[in-house]
């Protein structure tokens, strides 16, 4: 707490208004309840809030969600613009109060309104997905760009996203770069994983393979399940990189896990060839099974022909036909 408080209060005037706010708000707590109960409620909007977040977060007292409410709504009231964020997100997952999406967007909007980041971008997602009020592209990519001018991440990715599909805003692969990249450049792995794929592609920017392959690394280190398998893909194959099959099994492994279907079918085959690993056809028709039920066309014909010659399986050509009819349907 005290270094929220800092974080907006400097020199020796500050610090004594810090001070002073901690003892107001550990006198509010002692009182124990909001107001109405015997007790005077505390005036200041900043105690207030304070005292929201103390019960929100189980911070010296115990959680109580219905007094954080209290709290959050009382502080909203005189135009916080933490509290009216807060507020907002307690009425969205019912914490405290009803859940009511049109009350959550009520306060994110005031909020917003007063250049709150984080409203700004909660409000775009609510105009984008129609939650708590009509769907609408063009002021999901307003509230976006104004969240991603004031540096905040989560948006910057955003509004590069509309900016690559054209939706809210007129399609522009520069634009889009833009802000993948600023957003890349602050660490979130979805906007590395495009910023690496549009350097893949020349996608707003000049192609530059290697340079794609340096994002893709950030990204899949960061666990992204699609960087994880291009990367595999560009060392398997010397894009960008030089051919590296035990790297590309390393990077198709993990992806592979987290159910990525490409993955899987090609991770099969490493397995199946012995490529970067030891031939192993049971762990081939394993991966291939798993890409096959996922609807992958590839790994059903590879299960079909490992059905058919009894590879890594006992030959079946009941199954065989089976999984060679799905790959061609």
């Amino acid at each position: 707490m005290k270094t929220l408080l800092a974080n907006v209060c400097t020199g020796t005037g500050m610090v004594l208004l810090m001070m002073a706010l901690l003892m107001a708000l550990q006198s509010c707590v002692a009182l124990g309840s909001p107001a109405g109960e015997g007790t005077a409620a505390p005036e200041s909007a900043e105690v207030q809030y304070l005292l929201g977040w103390r019960y929100y977060h189980e911070d010296g007292v115990s959680e109580d969600y219905v007094k954080a409410a209290h709290w959050y709504r009382k502080a909203a009231d005189q135009g916080h613009a933490d509290a009216q964020n807060s507020l907002g997100g307690m009425y969205r997952y019912g914490l405290g109060v009803p859940k009511d999406e049109a009350e959550a967007a009520k306060w994110w909007r005031k909020a917003a309104e007063q250049g709150h980041r984080n409203a700004q971008f909660t409000l775009g997602v609510m105009y984008e997905v129609s939650i708590g009020m009509p769907q609408n592209n063009v002021e999901a990519a307003k509230w976006y760009r104004m969240a991603a001018e004031q540096g905040y991440d989560l948006a910057q990715s955003s509004l590069g996203e509309m900016y690559y599909d054209g939706i809210g805003v007129l399609q522009d692969y520069a634009e889009a770069f833009k802000w993948y990249r600023k957003a890349a450049e602050q660490g979130h792995a979805f906007a590395r994983y495009w910023v690496g794929y549009m350097y893949y592609y020349g996608k707003g920017v000049s192609e530059d393979r290697a340079e794609a392959a340096k994002w893709y690394l950030k990204s899949a280190k960061q666990g992204d399940v699609d960087a994880q398998y291009e990367l595999g893909r560009m060392y398997h194959n010397g894009l960008g990189v030089p051919v590296n099959v035990t790297e590309a099994v390393k990077w198709y492994h993990k992806s592979a896990e987290q159910d990525h279907a490409r993955a899987q079918y090609n991770l099969g085959g490493m397995y199946a060839y012995g490529e970067g690993v030891i031939k192993d056809e049971v762990e081939a028709v394993k991966w291939y099974h798993m890409s096959a039920e996922q609807g992958n066309s590839g790994a059903q014909n590879r299960l079909g022909m490992m059905y058919e010659y009894g590879l890594g399986v006992d030959r079946d050509e009941a199954e065989a036909f089976k999984w060679y009819r799905r790959s061609s349907e």
